[in-house]
């Protein structure tokens, strides 16, 4: 058990100390700053705001920068559901994939352009290297690149400056940011033994028969890797994900996966600290969520230790739970990759979600259900802070204080979106599509359990689509040709739409509304946001109003389960 909280406790000190340079450098990007890479990427960026007919990057107001957002968005998804629509008449499709069905394709497109990227299908039999490699890999960038985009809005419009132009601030993202890293990434995964090829998948005779040949697909891997994970998207390339041998053969390409999926999230804090010229709430911030990240992985790592009862029971005493883990990695590394993925809202997974012990599953529900520990990505980061905006409404009124926010003023229009944001659209994507696949279950969920884990496993599924981190339980008829993958292609697709792009517009407009508010100069009935107490206070908020919203589905679903296996973890 040490070796596996060592192995935990080297990889968290490895993102802390990674925080403040990759901060400090995406602070310098975003704000016009000079870099050590402008030399490299001004003549590209110039090319790009040329073809896309950008003459003058000028700022936008918060309705433009939504359209913008929007149309985007929309474009790159009609492209790419053209590109797998017609995957079989293209080339780089060595094994004749023909099309998926439609809803499948729909339901892949909308996954791949809000960053869910969950997906209904076996990655090596449906779609080719075409669809995936440039198709989904373009949307890996993209859809990174407009969360990244909006965050950095949000930050500019709560410290009083213009929102930006969405354009350059997306392009910025992609050029600076996600495209070195994954450059230098690719090339160490391909080093680390991920294949990167565009050869026929091999065909060799099986070990137990040698009359019996079996095809191990193959593909254009390390690069679709790196950025899957740096981008938070978690699609896999192959059906088993990162628990696939050529997506993640060994320990350090776990870490490296690892790392990246939490560098831009928890990076983004430290760069809201620069711009608000105030490091100490920024670090303040950073230390609840890393706390609660902490307390997640103890609850998960604790529970999976212990193991299952009726295993520990034909054993003897008691062993961690290995079911459904890959024994490269083993227990310690599955729990922080699992708690990770589903904080991060990457979505990547190492190990099967739905073999983890009850309250195992618990906290990955939990964290889907909150969204900022770490959050999506850019989203996450401006999550906290809408949730920071309820913590000091709530502080002034029940101390008689001005609700202030960085010296302005937080009134009806801002506590109205902010609710709308955490406390509406997420329990409405998550539990109406739920509930009326419960209530039809024979005829739509085609759940592999019964009972309480049959619940978990459909609530699971709607909270992985509306945070938009696309892992799920599985044991789900969602595949195609199954007749219930309509149902989950198209009932997810709604839970997609409406958790990515209602909280967009709520927050570009709570930014805009927020940067046009003149400050308030601070006086001694001002409430300071920079104290461990008021932080202390505004995890209690995220705890009040955003876990117990669930906490019903959480007794009916794992915890409930707990008791039902003997009261074991």
């Amino acid at each position: 058990m040490l070796q596996g909280w060592i192995q935990i406790a080297l990889t968290l000190l490895i993102i802390l100390l990674l925080t403040p340079p990759l901060g400090g450098y995406m602070a310098r990007v975003f704000s016009g700053s000079e870099t050590r890479l402008d030399r490299l990427f001004i003549p590209l960026e110039q090319l790009i705001y040329r073809w896309g007919g950008m003459g003058s990057l000028v700022d936008m107001t918060g309705w433009q920068y939504i359209r913008a957002v929007l149309f985007s968005n929309l474009a790159m998804a009609l492209l790419v559901f053209m590109v797998i629509m017609f995957q079989g008449l293209l080339p780089l499709n060595p094994t004749g994939l023909g099309s998926p069905t439609w809803d499948t394709a729909l339901h892949t497109v909308i996954s791949f352009v809000t960053n869910t990227d969950q997906q209904h299908y076996a990655g090596e039999t449906t779609y080719s290297y075409l669809s995936q490699g440039l198709g989904l890999g373009f949307l890996f960038f993209t859809s990174a690149a407009t969360g990244m985009a909006v965050a950095i809005a949000f930050i500019r419009g709560l410290t009083g400056r213009p929102l930006g132009n969405f354009y350059g601030d997306w392009t910025l993202a992609i050029t600076r940011i996600l495209l070195p890293i994954s450059l230098v990434g690719a090339v160490i995964l391909v080093a680390a033994g991920v294949p990167e090829t565009l050869a026929a998948p091999v065909v060799v005779p099986t070990l137990e028969d040698a009359t019996v040949q079996q095809a191990i697909a193959l593909g254009p891997v390390a690069h679709f890797e790196i950025i899957k994970m740096l981008g938070e998207n978690g699609g896999g390339f192959f059906a088993s994900n990162s628990a696939h041998p050529f997506e993640n053969p060994n320990g350090l390409t776990n870490l490296l996966q690892i790392v990246a999926m939490m560098a831009i999230p928890t990076a983004l804090i430290y760069t809201y600290g620069i711009f608000a010229n105030n490091r100490r709430q920024a670090w303040l911030i950073y230390a609840m969520v890393f706390g609660i990240y902490l307390g997640c992985i103890g609850v998960a790592a604790i529970a999976e230790y212990q193991g299952n009862p009726a295993v520990n029971a034909l054993l003897g005493g008691p062993h961690p739970n290995l079911e459904g883990k890959e024994v490269r990695f083993g227990w310690a590394q599955s729990v922080l990759y699992a708690v990770t993925t589903t904080g991060t809202m990457c979505g990547a997974v190492n190990a099967m979600h739905d073999s983890f012990m009850p309250l195992g599953g618990a906290v990955l529900l939990t964290n889907l259900f909150l969204q900022i520990v770490w959050g999506g990505q850019g989203t996450g980061t401006a999550y906290l802070f809408a949730y920071l905006i309820l913590a000091v409404f709530v502080t002034g009124l029940m101390v008689g204080r001005t609700p202030e926010f960085l010296g302005r003023k937080i009134e009806q229009r801002e506590v109205v979106l902010t609710s709308l944001l955490i406390l509406l659209v997420h329990p409405i994507a998550i539990l109406i599509p739920a509930a009326v696949t419960l209530a039809f279950s024979e005829q739509l969920a085609g759940t592999s359990n019964p009972g309480f884990h049959g619940l978990s496993q459909v609530i699971y599924e709607y909270a992985s689509a509306a945070a938009n981190n696309g892992s799920g339980f599985e044991g789900l008829a969602d595949s195609q040709p199954a007749p219930t993958a309509l149902w989950w292609n198209l009932s997810t697709s709604v839970s997609l739409l409406a958790g990515r792009y209602i909280p967009m517009i709520a927050l570009v407009l709570l930014a805009d509304g927020m940067s046009r508010k003149p400050p308030v100069p601070m006086t001694a009935g001002t409430l300071r946001t920079d104290t461990g107490l008021f932080i202390g206070v505004t995890a209690g908020v995220i705890l009040i109003m955003g876990a117990l919203t669930f906490f019903p589905v959480l007794a009916l679903g794992p915890i409930a389960e707990a008791f039902q296996i003997g009261g074991g973890l």
